[in-house]
């Protein structure tokens, strides 16, 4: 692994359909597991900064816990909702049991 991707958490620690908040330098993302996939994006709805990893994981689609604006996990795109911006991604790698985020 390079110096450009972070540990931040065991890949045990997150079953398929489940999401988590992890910090890198600062940054506060949501990690989430779809299907044994895991994704990374920022942790913050553009329309009113709620967390994201406060909202529903269904399938590729993270809901914000506020005012329910859907968003693909897998590219950050608004699917559905009040926010015209899309949510920054972060790519992600899994080796052996540990997941890395690119910094």
């Amino acid at each position: 692994m390079t110096d450009e991707f972070v540990p931040v958490a065991k890949a045990a620690e997150l079953a398929p359909g489940q999401m988590k908040w992890v910090a890198i330098e600062g940054n506060r993302l949501v990690l989430a597991n779809v299907e044994g996939s895991f994704y990374a994006l920022r942790d913050v709805c553009g329309h009113r900064n709620a967390p994201l990893s406060r909202g529903k994981l269904q399938g590729y689609l993270i809901e914000c816990p506020l005012h329910f604006a859907e968003f693909d996990v897998r590219t950050g795109e608004l699917v559905n909702g009040p926010v015209s911006t899309a949510i920054p991604t972060y790519e992600v790698r899994v080796e052996e049991d540990t997941v890395y985020v690119k910094r």
